[in-house]
């Protein structure tokens, strides 16, 4: 009896699917649920499983052909049932392989959906998986938190795209995986439950104490290999990391409910809000290779992210390449701040905003691009590259690193529409919630070492940007103003720009045109 293969359902707004991979040919047994093709659609990728036991008698579309919904796949010979293998000894039937290796694994029924990696720019070409916060035989909602992608630049959270159960993790935590790659499969409207074989270990603990007990069981010199599965150095959500420095509680007091007992950031909140359990000691960890013996047990080593190898690597290009020289200038904040005093209650009461120095400081750097549009410009090969518009990096300090969001066009923006967007830029920065479009095509940087009390430093460029210039601490100091020593609030500006297209005359010239917009602020609104 000949039974038909259909290309299952795609959803309601698509329309066709491309046969991606035959897992089988003309001839093989395949057994009921048994994956026989793959299909790809403009937004997953579905597999087809075998409806009935038999043998695939004919391929009806091939690998590269475009189907639509319910196009015929294959036919499967249900009568031509290939015939269990037996037992040497006994003559008993076999299991097949297939079987035996699922044997005690989960029985889902359910369409099967790719999870796949998410959008990560123009610019990245892979990620690596940092964390899985749910195990294969989980329940997982729609748009709950599967994983967490590290690439070069930002941390990507990868929702469930729709709400069943986790079947298959396809890319490990560690592996690199390409923008296109699939993570995981999902059974669609299936219920979680036991992956099977579970032991002591395996079971979620509620109570602290009885976790740690267990967690000193299984980890303990005499446990077999099967039973290390409860880790205590399970590594933490990035934004459990976070929110865990700002509520000062530390990770033993903190209940995980991620896989492998993962703190989220929602434990955290649950634990900020409740009394905190004693902490429970932890096991000191040796490192690798201790600088000697008696110091190991005060050493941790730690791998170094992709976000910080990174900017490790871009920074070091960027001494390596450009020709970079710093100019320094002070200003006097007197005016700003003057003016700030003034109004910035009516500023935040209209604007609903706060009026910080920020945006002072951009609108100044715009004015003085203008007059030396060269610190604006790039090198491309043998080619300058200049821009007829200010796209403004704003250097921010994140527990995962120093990332640069971009407020675009800021030469077009007032006061208010820059402040808002630095808010907004630093908030998801701090969240590690920046995407690389917030991240892309910056054409200038500001970086600001004075909110961690720096009072003089010499930054370094962006590359391919031209010029960066560092904001520091506001210090009460003796200048001399008309003859007399008088107090006012200084701050050292530095100027790092790449010599190789910036002459030292336009270096100082831009600097010093950023010194009197500042000290002077009426000449923003005159032009001057």
């Amino acid at each position: 009896m000949a039974i038909e293969v259909r290309v299952p359902s795609l959803g309601e707004s698509v329309s066709e699917a491309t046969v991606a991979t035959w897992f089988k040919k003309p001839g093989d047994a395949v057994a009921m649920d048994e994956m026989l093709c793959e299909l790809e659609t403009d937004k997953v990728t579905v597999e087809v499983p075998s409806p009935a036991a038999g043998i695939l008698a004919e391929i009806v579309a091939p690998e590269g052909e475009t189907v639509g919904p319910d196009a015929l796949l294959a036919q499967i010979d249900e009568t031509g049932a290939a015939a269990a293998p037996r037992d040497a000894t006994t003559g008993a039937a076999q299991p097949a392989a297939d079987e035996t290796a699922d044997r005690g694994k989960p029985k889902m029924a359910g369409k099967s959906v790719d999870v796949m990696v998410p959008t990560l720019g123009e610019s990245v070409t892979e990620a690596t998986v940092a964390t899985w916060f749910k195990k294969v035989g989980d329940a997982v909602a729609q748009d709950e938190m599967l994983c967490e992608l590290e690439t070069d630049k930002v941390s990507v959270e990868v929702p469930s795209p729709v709400a069943g159960v986790l079947a298959e993790i396809l890319a490990e935590e560690g592996a690199t995986v390409d923008a296109k790659a699939r993570l995981a499969i999902i059974t669609e409207g299936a219920a979680g439950g036991s992956t099977g074989g579970a032991g002591p270990g395996d079971a979620p603990v509620s109570d602290p104490d009885k976790r740690q007990e267990q967690a000193d069981k299984v980890n303990s010199p005499g446990a077999g290999p099967e039973q290390l599965t409860l880790r205590s150095d399970v590594e933490d959500a990035p934004s459990a990391k976070k929110a865990m420095a700002e509520a000062g509680l530390s990770r033993d007091q903190l209940q995980g409910s991620g896989r492998d007992g993962r703190v989220m950031k929602e434990d955290v909140a649950r634990g900020a809000a409740a009394p905190a359990p004693a902490p429970a000691p932890a096991p000191a960890s040796a490192p690798r290779a201790p600088s000697s013996p008696e110091d190991a047990h005060r050493e941790e080593r730690v791998r170094m992210t992709r976000l910080r190898a990174t900017i490790a690597r871009r920074l070091k290009d960027a001494q390596n390449t450009a020709a970079i020289l710093t100019t320094y200038n002070e200003v006097d904040m007197s005016g700003i701040m003057e003016l700030r005093n003034s109004y910035k209650d009516q500023f935040e009461k209209k604007h609903r905003v706060k009026l910080g120095f920020m945006s002072f400081f951009v609108k100044a750097c715009c004015h003085a691009l203008k007059e030396v549009p060269e610190v604006n410009a790039e090198i491309d090969g043998g080619d300058i590259v200049y821009k007829n518009f200010v796209h403004m990096g704003v250097a921010v300090g994140t527990p995962n690193g120093l990332v640069v969001p971009v407020v675009r066009d800021a030469d077009q923006k007032s006061f208010a529409q820059i402040e808002k967007e630095i808010g907004e830029l630093g908030l998801r920065a701090r969240d590690g919630k920046l995407t690389m479009a917030d991240m892309q095509g910056g054409s200038f940087t500001i970086s600001n070492g004075g909110v961690y009390g720096s009072l003089m430093s010499s930054p370094i460029l962006n590359p391919p940007q031209s010029g960066i210039l560092g904001m520091h601490k506001i210090q009460d100091r003796p200048v001399v103003v008309g003859g007399q020593i008088v107090i006012r609030p200084m701050m050292y500006l530095a100027l790092s720009y790449d010599h190789r297209i910036v002459d030292g005359k336009g270096a100082v010239t831009f600097l010093v045109r950023v010194k009197e917009a500042l000290e002077d602020p009426r000449r923003l609104l005159m032009d001057l």
